[in-house]
């Protein structure tokens, strides 16, 4: 289990888990979280109770259905259903992001009374998903801090042309988030991508990063090394 590391306010809680812990077995060995993936219903959902009580975690999981897109849920209005972010001011109410390379990142306002939650993976990062998210808080920018989950590392992550047209305009200085790769691909660093969008946001106070799902194969679920494979999830609530 990750804890952040991160300057948020002592009311506000989170953590990211690590695919060990679980009962789950075979390419989702052992703590996969996802239901959404071939796993045994019955052990996805022994899972998310033991991370419950490993957490002490004060609600249900707010799970969304994930899309690579930027809608973004206040779940103290509405329901999950299909978007990449949730945010909310309810204690208790626990916002919930699912990965296996993509970006999760954790949002908060400095006064303790919001916080987010946010999947950012290249096709998110190029919709839009962390402005709108920061959008969303509804807190001015400068009040707000971030954390950035574990993703697929810039040593890791090649990439075509594609992804590199997608996202390489879009926020100032996002052209130098890549690398020279094979002929026509690229290695793509999320984490520094993710930085320049919440920058462009006006988020400057960002936290994590450095991890990298694909090569730490012993932490963490790929689906880039491995599918099918389990996810990650990464939390955070306000204390009830």
């Amino acid at each position: 289990m990750l804890e952040p590391d991160w300057p948020a306010p002592p009311g506000v809680k989170a953590a990211s888990t690590e695919r060990d812990g679980g009962v789950s077995r075979g390419p989702y060995a052992s703590l996969n979280l996802g239901g959404h993936v071939g796993d045994a219903p019955a052990d996805v959902a022994a899972n998310r109770r033991a991370l419950t009580r490993r957490l002490d975690l004060p609600g249900e999981f707010c799970w969304l259905e994930q899309v690579h897109g930027a809608r973004v849920v206040d779940l103290d209005r509405e329901p999950p259903g299909a978007a990449d972010a949730a945010v909310t001011s309810t204690p208790g109410r626990v916002c919930a992001i699912l990965t296996a390379d993509c970006l999760p990142v954790l949002l908060a306002s400095r006064d303790g009374r919001r916080v987010g939650a946010a999947h950012a993976g290249w096709r998110g990062l190029a919709a839009g998903v962390l402005p709108a998210a920061v959008a969303r808080m509804g807190d001015a920018p400068e009040s707000i801090v971030a954390w950035l989950g574990p993703a697929i590392g810039p040593a890791s992550y090649e990439v075509g042309a594609d992804v590199l047209a997608a996202l390489g305009d879009g926020a100032p200085g996002a052209r130098r988030c890549f690398a020279p790769g094979r002929p026509e691909h690229w290695y793509a660093d999320l984490y520094a991508l993710a930085r320049a969008s919440l920058a462009a946001a006006g988020v400057s106070a960002v936290f994590g990063g450095g991890w990298c799902t694909y090569s730490e194969r012993a932490r963490f679920f790929s689906h880039r090394r491995q599918a099918p494979c389990g996810r990650m999830a990464t939390l955070i609530w306000l204390a009830a």
